[in-house]
C-alpha cells in the first residue's frame, strides 16, 4: 500500500448507513430471504440479484472449491447469484483501498489481521450476527475477537485462523541425530548440521507476510516488542531486539540459504516440497498440496509447535473474517448469505474441506473433527494458546497494519544479514520508521 493510499484511507469520512432507513427499505427483502431459506426452495419468480465476494486465494485449494460450491447452493435456495473472486493476499490491501474509496466493487470482503481496523470507515456493523454466533458457540479465541471487533462494533465475522507450526523433514533431522526443535536454539544447532548435509533450514527474510510472522515470533520469544502494551510507546530499540537480530544473523549465516532474501509466501512451501529444504516455519499448506499430489515428501514431513525462546513460546495466529461494505447495494442479501454460511451444516462442511489449513475460530470447536483428520496435526491443536496478532502486546490498531504493510520488521533484519547495517543502526532505522507510521495517524 502506497503512502498516498494510506493518507486517503485515513481521510475517509464515514458516510454511514441509516439504520431506520435500512429497516424501512430492506426489511421486506431480508424477511423474504430468510423465509426462502427456511422453506428450502427458491422463489418462483422475481428479478435475479447478485452478491459479489472477494477473498484471498486459499493455499488449501479445496477450500476455495468448496466455497464456490456453497455459493451455488445458496443461489439455488434463494435465487440470489453468488460471484466469488480470489486474489493473492498481498494484493488485498490495494484492492480493498480502491473499493473503499470508490464505494464500488464487491459486497462481502475477506479481512485479515488488522484490516477491520484499517478499513473501518467503510465496513458495516455485523455485531448482531456475531452476538448470535457467540450465543451458539461461546467466545472466539481472543486474537480472533480482537481482530474483528473494532472498539464497540464487530466489523467482520471471524471464520478461520491460520497457524504457523514448525515443519520439518523427519528423515533429515534423524540423519543428523536431531529431534524436531523445541526451541530456536535447538533449530540453530540442528540447522548447522543440516546445512552441511546440503539441506538448510529456511524462512523468508523479505517483503512478505510470512517473513513478518516468523520474525515477530522470534522477537517475542526473545522478549522484544515493537510497540508496548499501552499501544503508544515504541519499544523496538531494546537489548531484546538486538538479541533476536543476533540470533537471526547466526541462523542465516550458519544454517540458511541466501535465497530466503527473495522468497515470497509460496517459496518456502515449494522449497520444502522440492526436497532441498529441511525445515520451515509455515502453515500446513505445503503438506496439504503434497498429499493431494501424492508427493513422496508428504510421508517424510512432520510438524511441531512453533519454537520457544528465552521469553517463552509465542507466534502469530492469522485470523480472517468476512465483512460487508456499507456502500454495497446488496447489504441485506449479503448479511443473509453470511448467516447461512455460518450455520453448522455449511460451516462444518467448509472447515472440513481445507484439511485443517483453516482452523475454526471458536473455543467450543477445540474438539472438532478437523483436528483429527491427520495424526500429524496434533501439534496444531494447541497453537491458539500462544498465538497473537501482529504488534502484540499492543492492542489491535490500524497503525500496526501500516507497520506490517511497510515491512519494517523484515527490512530491519535484512539490513543486518546483508551487512547493509549494524544491528544497532538497523534498530534505530526501524524505530524511526515505526514512529513515522504513528505520526501519520
Amino acid at each position: 500500500m502506497s503512502g498516498t493510499q494510506r493518507q486517503r484511507l485515513l481521510g475517509v469520512r464515514d458516510a454511514g448507513v441509516n439504520r431506520r432507513g435500512f429497516l424501512r427499505t430492506g426489511g421486506r427483502t431480508l424477511a423474504g430471504l430468510a423465509g426462502i431459506l427456511a422453506a428450502g426452495r427458491a422463489p418462483a419468480s422475481g428479478a435475479a440479484r447478485e452478491i459479489a465476494i472477494l477473498t484471498a486465494v486459499n493455499y488449501a485449494p479445496a477450500s476455495d472449491a468448496k466455497l464456490a460450491e456453497l455459493g451455488k447452493r445458496f443461489s439455488k435456495l434463494t435465487g440470489v447469484n453468488v460471484r466469488i473472486d480470489h486474489i493473492q493476499s498481498v494484493q488485498m490491501p490495494g484492492k480493498l483501498s480502491a473499493e473503499l474509496m470508490s464505494k464500488s466493487g464487491h459486497d462481502i470482503v475477506s479481512l485479515e489481521m488488522h484490516y477491520p481496523w484499517l478499513f473501518a470507515p467503510g465496513l458495516a456493523d455485523v455485531s448482531d450476527i456475531c452476538h448470535d454466533l457467540a450465543r451458539k458457540h461461546g467466545d472466539w479465541y481472543s486474537f480472533a475477537k480482537d481482530h474483528a471487533r473494532v472498539r464497540s462494533q464487530w466489523l467482520g465475522i471471524p471464520y478461520l485462523f491460520i497457524s504457523f507450526p514448525g515443519s520439518h523433514r523427519i528423515d533429515l533431522f534423524e540423519k543428523v541425530g536431531e529431534n524436531a526443535p523445541d526451541t530456536w536454539e535447538d533449530l540453530l544447532r540442528a540447522g548447522r548440521k543440516l546445512k552441511k548435509l546440503g539441506h538448510p533450514v529456511g524462512f523468508a527474510i523479505s517483503q512478505t507476510t510470512d517473513s513478518v510472522t516468523t520474525l515477530y515470533s522470534i522477537l517475542w520469544c526473545h522478549g522484544a516488542k515493537d510497540v508496548a502494551e499501552d499501544g503508544k510507546t515504541i519499544t523496538i530499540n531494546s537489548r531484546e531486539t538486538e538479541a533476536a537480530i543476533d540470533y537471526v544473523m547466526a541462523l542465516y549465516t550458519d544454517a540458511m540459504d541466501p535465497a530466503v532474501l527473495s522468497w515470497d509466501n509460496a517459496s518456502n512451501n515449494q522449497w520444502l516440497n522440492s526436497g532441498a529444504g529441511s525445515w520451515i516455519h509455515n502453515p500446513i499448506s505445503h503438506y496439504v498440496v503434497a498429499k493431494e499430489k501424492q508427493m513422496p515428501v508428504a510421508q517424510l514431513t512432520g510438524f511441531h509447535p512453533s519454537p520457544a525462546g528465552p521469553a517463552g513460546r509465542h507466534t502469530v495466529g492469522v485470523p480472517r473474517s468476512l465483512g460487508i461494505w456499507k456502500s454495497s447495494k446488496n447489504v441485506e442479501p449479503a448479511r443473509e448469505f453470511l448467516r447461512w454460511f455460518f450455520e453448522p451444516a455449511q460451516y462444518h462442511e467448509w472447515i472440513m474441506s481445507g484439511d485443517n489449513y483453516n482452523h475454526p475460530v471458536w473455543r467450543d470447536m477445540e474438539n472438532h473433527p478437523i483436528w483429527n483428520v491427520d495424526p500429524k496435526y496434533g501439534p496444531l491443536k494447541t497453537i491458539a494458546q500462544y498465538s497473537h496478532l501482529y504488534g502484540w502486546p499492543a492492542p489491535p490498531d490500524e497503525r500496526i497494519q501500516l507497520i506490517t504493510n511497510s515491512y519494517i520488521i523484515p527490512n530491519m533484519f535484512a539490513k543486518v544479514v546483508t551487512n547493509a547495517a549494524k544491528p544497532k543502526e538497523a534498530i534505530r532505522w526501524a524505530e524511526t520508521e515505526i514512529k513515522r507510521m504513528f505520526e501519520k495517524t
